[in-house]
């Protein structure tokens, strides 16, 4: 390490989502060291995931890569690999990538490692309905979602039922939930409807499941009320009050408020119900005694700063703070009052106050030209708030060729009724379980260093006497030669080699 670097202020960021990305680009020009640990190597733009598993957008447009975001600030640093202990005392941030492990040392510590999906106590069900918090698990929905009309066709040839391929079933009536329903109804019932001949498509079913009594409750009743006619209108089945109480390979189980209890039969199923805070929370918790909610996330002080350290700041869905939403808004605006702060403090400057969040609003798409928005007191839906939508998320997407690429694979959709990114594996859907029941998981798969070098020395070893016999075969002019015939000295260093 360089002497300017140790003797600069070291920020450390964790996760290189919204909150880790904007404080990090926000200390551009401030007179410190910034390294991001990230386990991936992408920002993602997690709001369009479900675009990604529809097949509407690939994941290089929501997910640009974070080397190349931040190539030309100088003051940053990214490092892949995941946070597995955080000292408090020692100010160090421990990551792990492939069984390699790097101690890094900080002077002020962002936490933004985000959230993921939550089951509510019933983890198991994550084998047979994936959430959507990352690129792998968008994938593996494509995968899954089009694999299902591959299946189906395949049994329908063989005169076999098709009901529960042809069965889409998502959990939770969220904004994901309600954008993920009415994008696999518009690609069964108008993308794909002439691209098979033993099915008919416009037959599938697209059930839209949750426990709560409204679709989209933090819209409102009114633009609830709207969201559900409207995806009803392009053929999604709505139930509500429904609470999932078994998941299997071949369907789910539902609880209804008068306590029956019925089946749907499905192979395809999406998980969208809830979210869990990063276990770093708990870490924190644990060393400083600041209390965690039901959802994993931590207790903060009102400048996002942890109780008793003032140079640990949290931010977006891992805080509990006068009840703000896990949206990226959080995130962005965290992040760019976190990196004012820590430099206002390098520069003297007094404190900036409190952290205020200011809310831009809600939206969610429900199908082609169809929306709602909720931004303050203007509730809108339809065309406009459609219109909305566009210009929202095509501006907080990260980089030039994103939004480009964006803008294209949309007016393929919206206006075409086509998908741009059809194309699936098996490797896509059965890698995450496949890893999951390794012990080690992707640990399993490669070598400890030490092995490693081993195996190496033993391979240059093996290399260095093939090398060796092929350039005595070619000096004693014996190749091609039986052996009987091989120029003297041939035999005898043959049976020494």
């Amino acid at each position: 390490m360089s002497t300017d670097k140790q003797n600069r202020h070291q920020v450390v960021v964790i996760g290189s989502g919204f909150g880790g990305l904007f404080v990090t680009k926000a200390l551009k020009r401030a007179d410190v060291d910034v390294t991001m640990v990230a386990k991936t190597t992408h920002h993602l733009f997690q709001p369009l995931l479900y675009q990604v598993a529809t097949g509407i957008l690939s994941q290089g447009e929501i997910a640009p890569p974070t080397r190349e975001v931040l190539a030309r600030q100088k003051n940053a640093q990214v490092l892949l690999g995941e946070v597995t202990a955080i000292d408090l005392e020692s100010r160090t941030v421990t990551h792990n990538v492939l069984g390699r492990e790097t101690v890094t040392s900080y002077d002020s510590l962002v936490v933004a490692a985000g959230a993921s999906q939550s089951y509510f106590g019933n983890d198991h069900f994550a084998e047979f309905a994936p959430g959507m918090k990352s690129i792998d698990d968008a994938l593996e929905l494509r995968g899954r979602i089009f694999g299902a009309f591959e299946m189906a066709e395949n049994a329908a040839s063989r005169g076999e039922p098709t009901d529960h391929l042809l069965t889409f079933v998502v959990v939770g009536a969220g904004p994901t939930g309600v954008e993920m329903a009415g994008q696999i109804a518009e690609l069964a019932h108008k993308t794909l409807r002439k691209d098979f001949r033993a099915i008919d498509t416009r037959d599938s079913r697209v059930i839209l499941l949750d426990a709560a009594p409204q679709v989209l409750p933090p819209f409102g009743a009114k633009l609830g009320a709207k969201a559900k006619a409207e995806l009803e209108k392009i053929g999604v089945e709505v139930q509500l009050g429904a609470m999932v109480t078994a998941v299997d390979e071949r369907g789910l189980e539902v609880k209804e408020k008068d306590g029956s209890v019925r089946r749907i039969d499905s192979v395809a199923k999406i998980w969208a119900a809830g979210v869990q805070a990063n276990p770093l929370g708990r870490t924190l918790s644990e060393q400083t005694g600041a209390p965690l909610d039901r959802a994993g996330r931590i207790a903060v002080n009102p400048d996002l700063t942890l109780p008793g350290h003032p140079e640990v700041f949290v931010l977006g869905d891992m805080i509990s703070l006068d009840h703000l939403p896990g949206v990226a808004q959080v995130a962005i605006q965290g992040g760019k009052f976190a990196a004012r702060e820590i430099d206002n403090r390098l520069n003297g400057k007094a404190p900036q106050g409190p952290f205020k969040y200011f809310d831009k609003g809600s939206m969610a798409i429900i199908s082609k030209f169809r929306a709602v928005a909720s931004v303050g007191k203007l509730k809108l839906s339809g065309f406009v708030a459609w219109l909305m939508w566009l210009a929202v998320h095509l501006m907080y997407l990260t980089g030039f060729k994103s939004r480009i690429g964006a803008l294209l694979s949309w007016a393929i959709t919206f206006i075409g009724n086509d998908r741009s990114e059809r194309t699936v594996t098996e490797q896509q859907i059965f890698a995450r379980v496949a890893l999951e029941r390794l012990d080690g998981g992707t640990r399993e798969l490669v070598s400890d260093p030490g092995e490693m070098d081993a195996i190496i020395e033993a391979r240059r070893a093996e290399l260095e006497a093939v090398a060796e016999e092929e350039s005595r075969l070619t000096d004693t002019g014996a190749r091609g030669v039986p052996d009987e015939k091989a120029p003297e000295g041939q035999s005898e260093a043959s049976a020494t080699s």
